[in-house]
């Protein structure tokens, strides 16, 4: 299993540019815990740029633990079930965030 790390680099490969047309945004991943950490991803003219640390102006801000966001990667929960179980809170533009999964294979 990958580590959180190893998640947000591999994220750009991942990024679905066809599922994102006329997304630009800017989203915060806070993942807290062993591993845990904090990054951004840009999404801008069809391309995804991930980096390390917090965002400036963040459209999306989603704060999960680390092994929720391992476990909603391997397909064990879903984004839909930890928001709800208050395991997954999203601050920001909401649209987005329910149009996150899709910009994405997994």
């Amino acid at each position: 299993m990958p580590t959180v790390p190893e998640t947000f680099q591999a994220m750009g490969g991942r990024f679905r540019p066809d599922k994102a047309s006329g997304t630009n945004a800017t989203i915060q991943y806070d993942v807290s815990g062993e591993g845990g950490g904090t990054w951004n991803a840009v999404i801008k003219d069809g391309a995804c740029t991930v980096s390390p640390g917090p965002a400036t102006n963040p459209n999306l801000t989603l704060q999960i633990a680390a092994q929720d966001w391992l476990d909603m990667l391997s397909g064990k929960q879903s984004g839909q079930m930890l928001f709800m179980s208050g395991k997954l809170k999203v601050k920001g533009d909401m649209g987005l965030a329910m149009k996150l999964g899709s910009m994405f294979s997994m």
